[in-house]
């Protein structure tokens, strides 16, 4: 059925191109039937232009008849002019009147016997030029006519030709024409038998879609008639009801915690790059741990400052642990906000840890300043590191205690400041920003100025150089972070200091100004458990194992190791097969394609036949055309469109008119270039044709391609999220495998220093008992005088 269906699209589709193709070709026909007119045109124009030639020779040829007339007439009175002077040479003084009057006509006779002479080569010259172009455009389209009559031998072979070839394939598409035809006979009858299964369905699904409707209603009414159950009555139960407020609000909240999450994970980030490079530097400055032990008080500081993600990381944590628990259903304030207490605890011990690192932090600069190396211009720096170090400090105290106030709205009544007095705490809370962020652009600036004064030093080394420039960067970035954070709250104070938006039920006064009005934290808990619960009622249950196949799954798997290994070995051999699977899929996906292909050519090809069938029809036409063409006509001279013969003049120097007869044949002539143009029309059809196809293959080709790209796109994000994850484990064990080293170095310098000093007690027991010895021996020689 679908494999019917699909054929039949592609048939309406090719028809639809077909149908398209239609107007292209009529207008190309209409453009060589213009083309033909307008060729008619121009030989129409040449046929008088020819007659107009011929019209002149006609006339030159009579005007040349009479100039030699006159030539002979006036030759003979010039001949008589002559005898008639001789005569009145003889006579005398009285007749001298009448000779010069003979003179002067014979000289007018002469000068236009001249003119005409001249006047008659001038025509002769025309005839000349004339006969030459006549001469010149016969035998041009003597050849052209030559040319296209080979062409139209070939075109009549290669016609006959296809005729013969495409005759097998039409009674091969006449044959397929014939089973398509009673395999959609099939078709339309299970078609019926589906329509009148899907009437059925339909029938059904009208009775099942109003008895759904039917209890739905009756749900509903028992919703709205018994489930509501308000109390607006007493204000310490209202307290418990599920308030209204404004969705707005809610998202304008969501919208500022995802900021502020984004910047505290900015400053948490530049933190821990600081405190980072300050491990490495105090490890390099004042002396190289790789060449000399550190001192107790950098080795301290050192320990303390390689624990700062664990302080700086719970804080960003927390917070966004805070913006994820944010619905648009419930209306979160600094009283429902139960969430946000773990900031306040882990901002806490932020601020404890970095209490517990100053000193180590200013014991760290007094040994810079100790050393032998360190000028008095150096130590006036680390001076002013030292102050605004410790005003730093001071800062986050002072933000932790306004932290401490904002998150512990939600603890309880006792813990609770007054509405009233949001403002002024948001307020407070905006100076401290302003003030962490001019403190640590003065930690900046003096240790910029303290750095480019270490670098001046000879001591100073370029590993050194590299650390203090990643410092130097941390705290820029710091600098811009805490600007960001300082401007973000004092833009959006006016949105902390207003009243929540929200209204209790059967109260008209709007919540954040009277106890008695405010919603109860717990109602957003139970609005959240009843919400889970819903959606755990719709959840599917899982499929269950009986007791005792599990148990006896357990014991299998528990009795032997080997049934682990087979069965990893099988899910490997099965992921292989679905592997192997999948690529025979994907191959047998673009065979399909291929096909399709090849199909709708053949589809293109059988209607190219048909064409070529209706166009063999005028075959008879042709074959007559045919033997005229084997004798071929003479082009005519005039332009006259019947079939009559005009004579064709020639004339010679001497002024005769030669007179042949000549014949054509103008509706051969026009019958030949129809049909060559005819032909031409064709095949540039099938040409179309021909490219119509290469594109579809083409098409599907790019389709195929572009499936295989999206499939290698998958597979390299998936190999990216391995690789992410990868490198996340990697640095993991990193951190972990440089603790552990750190913890053993530190154990054996230990156990060295240990070991130092019970050799030193070794050495000092063996020199006491060495004197013991010796006293020993002493008394016993004394003893032995004495006796």
């Amino acid at each position: 059925m679908t494999d019917l269906q699909a054929k039949y699209q592609r048939l309406a589709s090719e028809y639809s191109k077909l149908r398209a193709q239609i107007p292209v070709l009529k207008k190309a026909v209409f453009d060589e039937q213009e083309n033909q007119n307008k060729l008619k045109d121009v030989l129409k124009e040449k046929e008088q232009v020819i007659r107009k030639y011929e019209q002149e020779i006609d006339s030159l040829s009579f005007r040349n008849q009479q100039l030699s007339k006159r030539v002979l007439f006036l030759q003979d009175e010039l001949e008589s002019a002559e005898v008639s002077k001789k005569k009145s040479k003889k006579g005398g003084d009285e007749h001298h009147h009448e000779p010069q009057n003979s003179v002067g006509a014979s000289s007018v006779f002469g000068e236009e016997l001249k003119s005409k002479i001249e006047e008659n080569a001038k025509l002769h010259k025309q005839v000349q030029e004339a006969e030459q172009m006549y001469k010149s455009k016969l035998s041009s389209l003597e050849e052209n006519l030559s040319k296209l009559q080979l062409e139209s031998a070939q075109h009549q072979e290669v016609l006959n030709a296809t005729v013969q070839s495409n005759k097998t394939q039409t009674d091969k598409l006449q044959e397929e024409k014939a089973m398509l035809e009673v395999r959609l006979q099939s078709v339309e009858q299970e078609m019926k038998e589906a329509n009148s299964r899907a009437q059925i369905a339909e029938g059904k699904l009208d009775t099942v879609s109003t008895e759904l409707q039917f209890r739905l209603e009756n749900a509903n009414r028992i919703l709205s008639t018994k489930l509501p159950f308000i109390d607006t009555k007493h204000r310490h139960l209202n307290s418990l009801n599920v308030p209204t407020h404004d969705r707005k609000h809610q998202l304008r909240v969501k919208e500022l915690v995802s900021h502020s999450v984004n910047l505290v994970k900015e400053l948490t980030q530049g933190l821990s790059n600081f405190y980072t490079y300050s491990e490495q530097r105090s490890k390099i400055y004042p002396c190289d741990s790789s060449s000399e032990p550190l001192s107790p008080v950098n080795a301290k500081y050192c320990q303390y400052l390689h624990e700062n993600l664990g302080f700086l990381r719970p804080v960003e944590q927390s917070l966004r642990h805070f913006m994820e628990t944010l619905k648009e259903d419930s209306l979160t304030t600094l009283e429902t906000a139960v969430e946000v207490q773990a900031l306040g605890t882990h901002f806490r011990k932020l601020v404890d840890y970095l209490n517990r690192l100053l000193p180590y932090q200013l014991l760290s600069i007094d040994e810079e300043c100790a050393l032998s190396s360190c000028p008095s211009t150096l130590e006036a720096k680390n001076r002013e590191l030292y102050t605004s170090l410790k005003k730093l400090n001071a800062v986050f105290n002072k933000l932790e205690t306004y932290i401490s106030i904002i998150t512990s709205q939600s603890k309880g009544e006792s813990f609770r400041h007054p509405p009233g007095s949001y403002g002024s705490i948001f307020k407070q809370l905006c100076s401290c920003l302003t003030d962490l962020h001019e403190a640590v652009k003065e930690v900046s600036k003096h240790y910029n100025s303290k750095v480019s004064l270490e670098h001046q030093l000879p001591t100073a080394t370029q590993k050194l150089k590299t650390t203090d420039e990643c410092i130097v960067s941390s705290l820029v970035t710091l600098v811009t972070t805490t600007g960001k954070f300082s401007a973000f709250l004092t833009g959006n104070q006016d949105f902390f200091e207003e009243p929540a938006g929200y209204r209790t039920r059967g109260s008209s006064v709007v919540g954040g100004l009277n106890d008695i009005n405010q919603s109860n934290p717990i109602v957003a808990t139970f609005r959240q458990q009843s919400a889970a619960y819903l959606s755990s009622l719709t959840r599917p249950s899982p499929e269950t194992v009986p007791h005792k196949v599990a148990l006896q799954n357990r014991r299998i798997l528990l009795s032997s190791a080997e049934s682990r290994d087979s069965l990893a070995g099988q899910i490997t051999s099965f992921q292989e097969k679905v592997n192997k699977l999948e690529q025979d899929k994907e191959h047998w996906m673009l065979e399909l394609q291929l096909l399709q292909i090849k199909y709708e050519k053949e589809i293109q090809k059988g209607k190219e036949l048909s064409k070529k069938l209706e166009q063999t029809e005028n075959a008879h036409s042709i074959g007559s055309i045919q033997d005229n063409i084997d004798q071929p006509p003479v082009l005519p001279l005039s332009g006259a469109t019947d079939s009559t013969t005009t004579p064709s003049v020639q004339t010679s120097l001497l002024g005769k008119l030669e007179v042949t007869p000549g014949g054509s044949d103008t509706d051969t002539r026009e019958q030949l270039i129809k049909n060559h143009f005819s032909g031409r029309v064709n095949e540039l059809t099938s040409q179309l044709q021909t490219a119509d196809s290469k594109a579809v293959n083409f098409l599907a080709e790019v389709k195929a391609l572009h499936k295989r790209l999206k499939i290698a796109e998958r597979a390299k994000d998936g190999a990216q999220e391995d690789l992410r994850v990868t490198s996340q484990e990697i640095t993991q064990l990193r951190d972990e495998l440089q603790t552990t080293t750190r913890s053993y170095e530190g154990q054996l310098s230990m156990m060295s220093e240990h070991l130092a000093g019970m050799n030193e007690k070794l050495a000092l027991q063996k020199d006491q008992i060495d004197e013991l010895t010796v006293q020993l021996s002493l008394a016993k020689g004394a003893k032995k005088s004495r006796k």
